[in-house]
Parts: structure tokens; C-alpha cells; sequence
């Protein structure tokens, strides 16, 4: 393989930050691929920016990521950093990344990790893109991340699994997946799996009219199946479930998906998204620019500037919240 270095970048850092999601492994491995092509070294720092302030890099080679587009976590492994949060510590980042030679950055990660890359880059010229890997799909500017698709296949055969067992006793059930502030893995996984109610934290759960609703439908159809995202405003499946016993006297069964949702192999969309981001990051760096997330928007790569991507709140889209009406 031909390599030439025709950019001014010679050594870019990648790390994962914040809590994982299946497809940062074909992120790196796409980082690494086209840096080497394009002549350009790249060190992985462990323990996402932890790593940066305590000098724990390791090389990365076509052979180091051989073998890993399947694999789900991170091989850089991945934590939440109080110290970077600081201005000190993100200063003390950026001397560490000079004195290793560091030209530029590429994050993974969701929204703390981009206000992360954005203030190190506002603060002290170190520049960075972020390619969104997070779970709950709610980065600013992109209407994909890394590792959505995966977890909510992997909460839809799950939901279906349920509703088997389900329909075999004749029961209520809950199903609670993650979601803390935003619905988007409930929504899809509701919809999909032919829930009867999906609960997200961006409606006001009307408690009351939700317990009336499963008991009218539970006289009918004896099986009853609700998918609640974690961050519902009203608490979570299980207390929902109490308050639907407390009112109507209804006996119902609650799962709970917790972090099996961030795990497992990702699918071929999430390995194919975050293979496309990855190359495109490294371009970008070659040819001297940085400062943004690189996201997709109507099947196409888009770049959203920092800036907004770490400081503004992605909206739900509406339109999804009319399939919600073919639910029951």
C-alpha cells in the first residue's frame, strides 16, 4: 500500500468517552485505516480523556484493529472524567497531547464528550471532531449515532421475546429500556414490536388516563404490552406498574433491558455509519479542518460546528409521535 502524507496533521489521538455503544471499535478501526493511508500516525488513548491527562496511549496499527469491526464496547475502553470538566484539566490535556507530538483529536462519544472536544478546542486550538456514539441517538445535528441501531434490535427481539411470554400467560407487561432524557430507543422499539403503549420522558405521562387505558384494553385483549423509556417523568416501569395495581388492581410483570442494550455485536448500519464518519474525520484533519461533529442528515454526511452540536438540544421529531397512535 502506497502512503503519502499530504497534510500538515503527522499524529492524531482517537478515544471513546462517556458510556459505550456497538460500533466504536469499526470507528477506530476506520480511524486508524485511512490515517495510516493518508501517512498520518494514530495513538489510541484509553479511558477516554482520562487517558489524555494521564499520558495512557498506545499505538494503533492495521493489525492492532484487525478483527474488532465486530465487536461490541471499545478496545480503548471508555469513563467519564470529572477533572477535564475543569479548565485546568482540560489545559493540562492539551500540554500532554503536545508533548506527545498530538496534531488533533476524534472523540467518540455523546454529548458530554463533544462539550468536552469543543471547549478543549475553544480553550486551547487542539483541533478536534467528534463522531456521535451514543445509544439514545439524541446528538444535535445528526439524525443517526453510533450504536442506536444496535440497541434498539437488540430491545426489539427482547420485546418480542416478552410479548411470547406474554401471550402464553395473558399478562401485563412492562418493558423498560434506556432512555434517561430522551425516548428515541422506546419510540423505535415500541413501534416496531407492536406495543400497545409507549411511555417516553418527552410527554407528561398522564398517569391516571394511562392506568383507565390498560385496563379497558386488558378486558379485551388480555395481553397488554408497555415499553417505557427509563427517564419517564412519572419514574420508571416499576412504578408505573405499582401505580397501575394501586388503582385498577391490575397485576402486572415488569423487565428491565438495562445495559444489555449497549452490548453485542453491532449491526451492518452502525458498522457502516461509523466506518463513513471515521474516514471522513480523518480527511478533514488531513486537510486542516476541525471543529465540527460529523453526523448524517438525509442519507447524507453533514458536519454541524461544535459548537451547536455540544450546546444545543436535539428536538424529538413529531412525526414519530403519530405512529404512537396506531399503537392501541
Amino acid at each position: 500500500m502506497d502512503v503519502m502524507n499530504d497534510s500538515t496533521v503527522s499524529k492524531i489521538a482517537v478515544l471513546t468517552s462517556g458510556g459505550d455503544s456497538p460500533g466504536m471499535n469499526a470507528a477506530i478501526r476506520g480511524v486508524v485505516r485511512q490515517g495510516l493511508k493518508r501517512g498520518i500516525e494514530v495513538i489510541g488513548c484509553r479511558h477516554g480523556y482520562q487517558g489524555l491527562l494521564s499520558n495512557d496511549y498506545t499505538p494503533l496499527t492495521r493489525e492492532s484493529v484487525s478483527n474488532i469491526i465486530h465487536l461490541g464496547g471499545s478496545i480503548l475502553t471508555s469513563s467519564r472524567c470529572e477533572e477535564f470538566r475543569e479548565p485546568q484539566g482540560r489545559e493540562k490535556a492539551f500540554k500532554n497531547c503536545r508533548a506527545q507530538g498530538i496534531d488533533a483529536l476524534i472523540v467518540i462519544g455523546g454529548n458530554g464528550s463533544s462539550q468536552g472536544a469543543f471547549l478543549l478546542q475553544k480553550e486551547t486550538g487542539m483541533k478536534s471532531i467528534v463522531l456521535p456514539g451514543t445509544i439514545d441517538n439524541d446528538i444535535y445535528g445528526s439524525n443517526w449515532s453510533i450504536g442506536f441501531d444496535t440497541a434498539v434490535n437488540t430491545a426489539l427481539e427482547s420485546v418480542d421475546r416478552i410479548r411470547d411470554t406474554a401471550n402464553a400467560m395473558e399478562r401485563i407487561f412492562f418493558v423498560e429500556v434506556m432512555g434517561r432524557h430522551c425516548g428515541n430507543i422506546a419510540i423505535h422499539a415500541g413501534v416496531a414490536s407492536g406495543a400497545d403503549y409507549v411511555v417516553i420522558p418527552e410527554i407528561p405521562t398522564e398517569i391516571d388516563l394511562l392506568c383507565q387505558e390498560i385496563k379497558q384494553d386488558a378486558q379485551t385483549k388480555h395481553t397488554v404490552l408497555i415499553v417505557v423509556s427509563e427517564g419517564d417523568d412519572f419514574g420508571n416501569a416499576h412504578k408505573i406498574s405499582q401505580a397501575l395495581f394501586e388503582k385498577t388492581g391490575l397485576k402486572s410483570w415488569v423487565t428491565n433491558l438495562g445495559h444489555v442494550q449497549r452490548g453485542g455485536s453491532p449491526t451492518s448500519r452502525d458498522r457502516f455509519f461509523a466506518t463513513a464518519t471515521a474516514v471522513a474525520a480523518v480527511n478533514d484533519l488531513a486537510e486542516g479542518k476541525g471543529g465540527t461533529l460529523m453526523g448524517v442528515a438525509q442519507n447524507s454526511l453533514v458536519r454541524v460546528p461544535l459548537e451547536k452540536a455540544a450546546n444545543k438540544k436535539k428536538s424529538l421529531d413529531h412525526s414519530f409521535l403519530k405512529l404512537l397512535d396506531l399503537q392501541h
